[in-house]
């Protein structure tokens, strides 16, 4: 595949997450807070509910929409890496995330993992500096 002449739009990547969530609005405003998220592109269905989404963190987009019965809720696993993985963990918990697991020192970096209000599964990790 040539991926140069696939004419990608801006702020896209070859291959990106599409979550269908319950609370996509949550989500949203859940991704903004803890994890500095920028919104590109929100569809309303309704004046509440998000037909269609996408954020970018750092430079990784992310599209979402709001679960239907025609399309029930697949939530994902994602890897983040941020400046500070305990600041981070502290803001997520306080924000409505659940524990899988407190920030510990692994070889590839301090790292933890929580589960965000829509059921997402974060794997939250600061690389260490290795002096």
């Amino acid at each position: 595949m040539a991926i140069d002449k696939l004419n990608i739009p801006p702020n896209n990547q070859v291959v990106m997450p599409y979550l269908i969530l319950h609370d996509a609005a949550g989500f949203l405003a859940f991704t903004e807070a803890i994890l500095g998220a920028r919104l590109l592109i929100k569809h309303m269905r309704t004046e509440t509910i998000i037909q269609h989404a996408e954020i970018i963190i750092g430079d990784s987009t992310i599209m979402f929409a709001e679960a239907t019965q025609d399309y029930p809720p697949q939530p994902a696993g994602l890897f983040i890496y941020v400046t500070n993985v305990d600041e981070t963990y502290k803001k997520a918990l306080d924000a409505g995330a659940k524990s899988i697991s407190q920030p510990a020192d692994q070889e590839y970096g301090r790292s933890c993992g929580v589960i965000d209000p829509s059921g997402n599964t974060w794997w939250i990790t600061t690389v260490l500096n290795k002096a």
